[in-house]
């Protein structure tokens, strides 16, 4: 009898001890995954009369490397993107440490998406559609993020000091990133998100979203705080074995910065790519994208995504013409490589016509036409 209490007690003591330091059964490792992509690009404008008699232009869009690790309970995600230097040249598209307090909710800082409105694109289609040239489509600034999503709903916090200041000073801020945030004399800073999402059906594939911003756009020549803010809607239906997805999205936002007594109140400078241009102050975007997969089985192809994506932007300024984009277009995949192939057409859009500057502020009325931009983007993904 005395041998089993005895036996008893060890056991005890052991499942105690074990329970109190299980790291002493196996030590735990640091994983680390790298990857990344190589992407070429063709594309035939129809302004531009030198590229139509060249036949159009075939070169490098980018190459880009991604890395994804976890120690501790501690992850970091981070991509860095290479461009031509006519693009903006090298630069971090994202990057953030993470921590996850279980199974349905986690921390993020850093470099990170912005919960607001249909993620992780509004689009289907290589260009993005009309909410990404205003600064409201995959954008990345510098803040925290909590994330808590238990299936039926998910709800997003976040507080974003600043967005990407690649220059800790009072210089303008550089338009050498990826995604468009307000540049020239006005600075992004002290902002906050709420994003609600409600998923229905027996396979969740309905979803409901609501998005609220608002923040503050510090003047680099009055030294003052304008303010800014911004509220989106939207429904997307994605079922796990439907060929379907379907994207639609109304928003509006304001901008209100605290010009110079003179100044023109009714637009502003937003950056991305290496080159600024201005955009209305004040106005709505509504946009709606289908698209339909089309699997297939042969040695070459796996699968043909068919979608067509559509932007309208109202401009609520006075004598500012309003703007369009739609593109319709195939993603083709193959192994490792995703071939983006895009008919666009743009009306008073920046990408999509010979007008830059003003293409989304006051645009160009009484001269304005339908332009097209066909373009095939291949990329290598690994």
């Amino acid at each position: 009898m005395q041998r089993v209490l005895l036996l008893i007690t060890a056991c005890f003591i052991s499942t105690f001890c074990y329970a109190q330091y299980p790291e002493e059964k196996a030590e735990e490792k640091p994983t680390l995954r790298i990857g990344g992509a190589l992407r070429f690009n063709y594309n035939l404008s129809t302004w531009k009369e030198d590229q139509l008699e060249r036949g159009g232009d075939f070169g490098f869009d980018l190459f880009r490397i991604n890395v994804e690790s976890a120690y501790k309970g501690i992850k970091l995600n981070a991509e860095y993107r290479y461009y031509s230097q006519a693009f903006g040249g090298g630069f971090l598209k994202q990057g953030w440490f993470q921590h996850d307090f279980s199974e349905t909710s986690q921390i993020q800082v850093g470099l990170h998406q912005v919960p607001f409105g249909i993620q992780q694109y509004n689009s289907n289609n290589w260009f993005f559609n009309m909410t990404y040239y205003i600064g409201f489509e995959d954008d990345h600034d510098m803040g925290v993020k909590y994330i808590h999503d238990t299936g039926r709903w998910q709800w997003q916090a976040a507080y974003y000091k600043s967005a990407e200041d690649f220059v800790f000073s009072s210089a303008e801020a550089s338009p050498n990133r990826y995604s468009y945030d307000v540049t020239g004399r006005n600075k992004e800073n002290n902002q906050l998100d709420f994003k609600l999402v409600r998923r229905l059906g027996d396979s969740l594939a309905h979803q409901l979203g609501a998005s609220v911003q608002g923040g503050l756009l510090y003047n680099l020549d009055t030294e003052r705080n304008g303010t800014r803010y911004a509220a989106a809607v939207h429904y997307e239906h994605q079922a796990e074995h439907s060929p379907w997805n379907l994207k639609i999205q109304a928003m509006l936002y304001r901008f209100n910065p605290e010009y110079s007594a003179g100044a023109d109140l009714n637009f502003l400078e937003m950056g991305a790519y290496g080159a600024n241009y201005n955009v209305a102050t004040k106005g709505e975007i509504y946009t709606a994208s289908v698209a339909y997969h089309l699997p297939l089985d042969t040695r070459l192809l796996q699968g043909i995504t068919f979608y067509d994506n559509y932007g309208y932007y109202n401009k609520r300024a006075g004598g500012f013409e309003n703007a369009h984009m739609n593109v319709l277009g195939a993603l083709l995949t193959a192994g490792p490589m995703y071939i983006y192939t895009d008919a666009a057409f743009g009306y008073n859009h920046p990408w999509l016509g010979p007008e830059w500057t003003d293409a989304l502020a006051a645009g160009t009325p009484g001269e304005t036409d339908w332009h097209l931009r066909f373009n095939i983007n291949m990329g290598y993904y690994f």
